[in-house]
């Protein structure tokens, strides 16, 4: 879990764990805690001290002090663009999160001026449309702190044609306000270009005197096309907005009277406090901050599932659904933190029977209403012509078909390997996990590094012996060398977060905060009917 500071709160067959001594996490958290600080940074010093010579506040100061005090912040996509650019783009521009705000819960979309201008590239496209969709599904209201320069011109055929680019943002406003989700936006900066849809198609909006500008083309382009010359202020800030174009309608003095007013508007719409638990909330059988002791050193280990579930789970208490069958899978129910859940956990391969016991139990809490939490260690399913001949895949289908359909609130958290179709199996991001996560020890691709390594040196080999050359062991070395390290460098959790394919990177011992608060987001979110496909038989 992702919290603002001034708030509370390889893919091969695994193995038992139990055959090395456990340990070694710190070496994969040390990557995670240091894209996290040049995410948390923000903008170079000077694009920082320029900023506040503005005297406006920075994107996640604005957030503290939008958000009740003492409560938490639940941020989506902090390591968004990490690495990805040839210049830094730290949290891809924006900082996107879930917080309380005058006791109702919203998502929070601000964008970071001290980075690139608050210019918007293909990934702050994407993460802002990722925000959007977790309101629309979770029914939040979605609050914009607007301080932007707009697309980045130099990639502009990656951020404008396309269904979901930069399009997509506004007909998500207009979508969302017409299913009476209040769409709320504060011009702190600029607003140019097609971003200045934002606050012209928002329910409510808030303009900051001095330096809130909104306008569809700027002073350049406004003599460029017309001759005309006029100054940013004059040509859209608050006072032509607020007093003639009626574009905006409140008038802020400053950042913190913006946010107040902001505040305020959110106090007059429907009241939606978060859901107290239904059942008392109780302690883990073992603490929390235990399990990156769990975590085998050799990471093709099978993960202790059930002593995992002992420190996540509420008095450790599980309501096992068929514990004597298909054993690879766990499947029950439990709680955390009050909250009612049914637990879906890798504890070795997917088998025919592990995967019908799943799609089974799935039904079950869709049937009853109970969301769903997959905990991802798997490889895949089980492979050889026995299991080819016995339907796997007809049975894994059954699986994959009751994920897909399921319409209960979903969430995905990769503990340890999540690999190519058992991905699939367990509601990977392709399935629509309201939210998805991983520990910093896990690793995500189509397999492992060592079996794709394999598949293409035998792939290798067969070529060179129908040419009649040798295949030595120093050849196979060579080729298998740089296959390895990308796919440990792809798969890393560090990556999956920089491209969006899961929401956060989640220490083990911070776990139980996120679900919990996953959790009661999801329990007042509006309910939808599962209606199943056809399952082959």
């Amino acid at each position: 879990m992702a919290t603002h500071p001034s708030h509370a709160p390889d893919g091969t067959a695994p193995t038992e764990a139990t055959d090395t001594p456990p340990g070694g996490y710190e070496r994969h958290r040390a990557p995670v805690r240091a894209a996290r600080a040049v995410a948390l940074a923000g903008g170079s010093e000077k694009a920082l001290a320029r900023h506040r010579a503005r005297g406006k506040l920075t994107a996640r100061e604005r957030i503290s002090h939008l958000l009740d005090p003492g409560t938490p912040f639940l941020e989506v996509g902090q390591l968004a663009a990490h690495d990805i650019y040839e210049e830094p783009v730290p949290s891809a521009g924006i900082v996107t999160g879930i917080g309380m705000v005058e006791r109702r819960l919203v998502m929070v979309v601000a964008n970071d001026a001290t980075v690139k201008g608050g210019t918007y590239y293909p990934l702050t496209v994407a993460k802002q449309v990722r925000a959007q969709q977790i309101a629309r599904e979770n029914g939040l209201p979605t609050l914009y702190l607007v301080d932007s320069g707009g697309a980045f011109l130099p990639m502009q055929q990656d951020l404008f044609p396309g269904e979901h680019h930069f399009g997509r943002i506004f007909r998500n406003i207009a979508e969302m306000s017409a299913l009476g989700l209040p769409q709320i936006a504060a011009v702190m900066g600029a607003c140019t270009a097609g971003g200045a849809y934002v606050p012209a198609m928002a329910d409510e909006t808030v303009i900051v005197e001095g330096n809130g500008t909104i306008y569809l083309g700027g002073p350049q382009l406004v003599r460029a096309a017309t001759g005309e010359v006029v100054d940013a202020q004059e040509l859209g800030g608050a006072a032509v907005h607020t007093g003639q174009s009626a574009v905006a309608d409140h008038l802020a003095r400053d950042d913190l009277h913006a946010l107040s007013l902001v505040r305020a508007i959110v106090a007059r719409g429907p009241a939606r406090p978060l859901p107290p638990p239904p059942l008392a909330p109780l302690a883990p059988l073992r603490a929390a901050s235990e399990i990156a002791d769990l975590i085998p050193v050799d990471s093709r280990q099978r993960m202790p599932a059930r002593a995992i579930l002992e420190r996540l789970i509420d008095a450790g208490r599980l309501d096992e659904y068929r514990a004597r069958y298909g054993t690879t899978v766990i499947c029950g129910t439990a709680a955390v933190g009050g909250y009612p859940v049914g637990l879906v956990m890798n504890d070795g391969v997917l088998f025919s029977e592990s995967a019908q016991k799943a799609a089974n139990f799935i039904e079950l809490c869709c049937q009853r209403e109970i969301p769903l939490l997959f905990l991802h260690d798997i490889s895949g399913f089980m492979v050889g012509r026995d299991y080819e001949a016995g339907g796997i895949a007809r049975h894994g289908a059954k699986m994959v078909n009751a994920v897909a359909t399921a319409r209960v609130p979903k969430f995905s958290l990769l503990i340890g390997g999540s690999y190519g179709a058992g991905n699939y199996a367990m509601c990977g991001r392709a399935f629509g996990p309201r939210l998805m996560a991983m520990w910093p020890n896990a690793r995500t691709s189509v397999m492992g590094g060592a079996q794709a390594a394999t598949v293409l040196g035998l792939v290798r080999e067969e070529q060179m012996r129908k040419a009649g050359q040798d295949f030595t062991d120093a050849d196979r070395r060579a080729m298998e060398a740089p296959v390895l390290a990308a796919y440990e460098r792809e798969s890393h959790p560090v990556n999956a977060a920089a491209r969006l394919w899961v929401d956060a990177v989640v220490d083990p011992a911070d776990t139980r905060d996120w679900l919990t608060l996953s959790l009661a987001m999801a329990a007042g979110s509006p309910k939808e009917e599962t209606r199943f496909g056809v399952f082959r038989m």
